[in-house]
């Protein structure tokens, strides 16, 4: 990425939407390295969001800001592989849950790790008081877009309930 004053200037999405694929991809790495390979990264998405006591596919997909189709399949895919498993609604017979298996609350902590050693070498690699700088830039702009939108607002609630940082 230049810094060339006469090169582009980029829209902050992009180098949002940047930095994101570069986190995903440091993620995947590391949990194939310990052994989760094979949770493809748009999958992981999951994680975060289900709560020991379960989640129906569609709560699920409005929490992590997907469409439900989308986090069907990914909830598909990981079912096979293991990390999570439908049970019955004890609330509604008729419906089902979407809960971690053991193999699938293992890959939270591990993951959590991950994305502090990843944040640390980003701090390292700007400057700690920079990143934190841009951390409390993010958190302001996102805290204002709620204010000013009571719609933004219930789609940034579940940052408040990631269990997965």
């Amino acid at each position: 990425m230049s810094r060339d004053p006469s090169a582009k200037r980029l829209r902050l999405a992009l180098l949002l939407r940047l930095l994101h694929r570069e986190y995903a991809h440091d993620i995947e790495a590391s949990l194939a390295e310990a052994g989760f390979g094979d949770i493809r990264s748009g999958d992981a998405k999951v994680f975060p969001f289900v709560p020991p006591e379960g989640i129906a596919i569609r709560e699920l997909a409005v929490q992590a800001g997907v469409r439900k189709q989308t986090m069907a399949q990914s909830v598909d895919q990981l079912e096979r592989a293991g990390y999570l498993e439908r049970r019955t609604n004890p609330r509604d017979g008729r419906s089902r849950l979407i809960v971690l298996t053991e193999r699938g609350r293992a890959v939270r902590p591990l993951a959590a790790g991950m994305g502090d050693r990843i944040e640390q070498r980003w701090a390292e690699l700007t400057s700690p008081e920079e990143f934190e700088t841009l951390r409390g830039l993010l958190h302001r702009l996102l805290d204002r877009i709620g204010q000013a939108d009571p719609d933004a607002a219930a789609r940034l609630t579940s940052l408040g309930d990631s269990h997965l940082d």
